[in-house]
């Protein structure tokens, strides 16, 4: 029969037998996941320069974009102030006559009003006179 040295010898030997086969599957497990991690990692790389290039493509066709649309805007921007010139230009070429045109009849308005309220007054005075 066995002592109570031998039974607790037996228990931990079993019991270390167990705890390095826990640990040989859980190392198994833990290569795999390595070997899976960087199997991932190595298509990362492999895909990533061709993304880059792709990325790169973008940038540069947002970047002739750009230049187009600013190129326009300082085209409509001087457009836009052709315009705004044209307009003074009009405006001054047209209001110099207008407001000339509208002083001369004022003008003319008033001394023909002036001068048929003197014609009634000069009318009454010669009436009275009579």
């Amino acid at each position: 029969m066995l002592t109570g040295g031998e039974v607790a010898a037996l228990v931990a030997a079993v019991v270390w037998a167990v705890l390095a086969t826990f640990i040989c599957v859980a190392l198994v497990k833990l290569i795999k996941l390595i070997n899976a991690a960087t199997a991932v990692v190595s298509e990362l790389g492999d895909r990533t320069p061709p993304l880059m290039d792709d990325v790169a493509a973008t940038v540069d066709r947002a970047n002739t974009s750009l230049e187009r649309v600013e190129e326009i805007t300082a085209n409509a921007q001087a457009s836009s102030e052709d315009v705004a010139t044209m307009t003074a230009l009009t405006r001054s070429v047209v209001t110099g006559p207008l407001v000339k045109a509208a002083s001369l009849s004022y003008g003319v308005r008033r001394v023909l009003g002036r001068r048929r309220a003197l014609a009634v007054v000069r009318s009454r005075r010669r009436k009275e006179n009579r």
